[in-house]
């Protein structure tokens, strides 16, 4: 999973990874909205879910403090990150400024 990480956030094409937990009840209301903008996008971004209890060092690095937290890589460089409940629109909004 590091090398995956590694290798998608540092890709030009544009990553919007969704930290969650599974006990995080607003992170299985974001889950549909990520999957959904992944759906939207189609291949002009990649998405990928780290969980937050299994992947500690990822946790760390990015200093992800609460969950749901999205954070928009491109190039190996963090572009744009929101922690919480965010509706679609916005969220596509956010990616679309910065890509």
């Amino acid at each position: 999973m590091k090398k995956k990480f590694r290798k998608s956030i540092g890709s030009d094409v544009p990553t919007l990874v969704f930290f969650y937990a599974t006990w995080c009840i607003p992170c299985k209301l974001m889950k549909p909205t990520v999957l959904q903008i992944q759906e939207e996008m189609g291949n002009a971004i990649n998405s990928l879910e780290i969980d937050v209890e299994i992947k500690k060092g990822i946790v760390k690095r990015y200093n992800v403090k609460s969950v749901p937290t999205l954070i928009l890589f491109k190039n190996g460089k963090p572009l744009w990150r929101h922690s919480g409940v965010m509706p679609v629109a916005e969220i596509k909004t956010a990616i679309n400024d910065r890509i």
